[in-house]
């Protein structure tokens, strides 16, 4: 099954994530289908920047969002 999730990039204590459509059965930070975007919750308000098209394309396709990455979208719509 393919998720929508986040991929830590981040130094320690400095987290940064990608957005990311993987294989659900992959690891956290593994190999990845396509980045659709990216999530900086360290700066004031948090920065979302994310392919609307592209995350919609993917959800019409069949892929699930994790929670977090449903709360996501939404804020960033």
């Amino acid at each position: 099954m393919v998720k929508i999730r986040l991929q830590r990039v981040g130094a320690k204590k400095a987290p940064f994530y990608h957005i990311v459509v993987a294989d659900s059965r992959v690891a956290r930070d593994g190999k990845i289908i396509e980045q659709i975007g990216t999530y900086d919750p360290m700066t004031n308000p948090s920065t979302i920047v994310l392919d609307k098209e592209k995350a919609d394309k993917w959800i019409k396709n069949g892929a699930k969002p994790t929670d977090t990455v449903k709360a996501l979208i939404a804020k960033a719509k």
